[in-house]
């Protein structure tokens, strides 16, 4: 037997370390993680868009008039408020 097969026989007569929690766990907090990360995503799902818009119009976003309603919106013809 050449001496690199003793090697891996004496290495896998080593007692394993056991988890500290079992194996299942590692997968339910890997899943819990990832939804969390998904609800930050989706929680900011429209943001890209909106500040897209408020950069169109050649203002900031904070600017753009009283409760965030855009005065130049070519739909509103008569002048009145949503």
């Amino acid at each position: 037997m050449p001496s690199s097969y003793v090697h891996l026989l004496v290495a896998a007569e080593e007692p394993l370390r056991p988890l500290p929690m079992p194996s299942v766990a590692y997968g339910a907090l890997a899943f819990v993680g990832f939804m969390a990360m998904l609800g930050v995503l989706w929680f900011f799902r429209g943001t890209a868009q909106k500040i897209a818009v408020g950069a169109g119009h050649g203002h900031d976003a904070h600017e753009s008039g009283a409760a965030g309603h855009d005065n130049h919106d070519p739909r509103d013809q008569q002048g009145s408020h949503h």
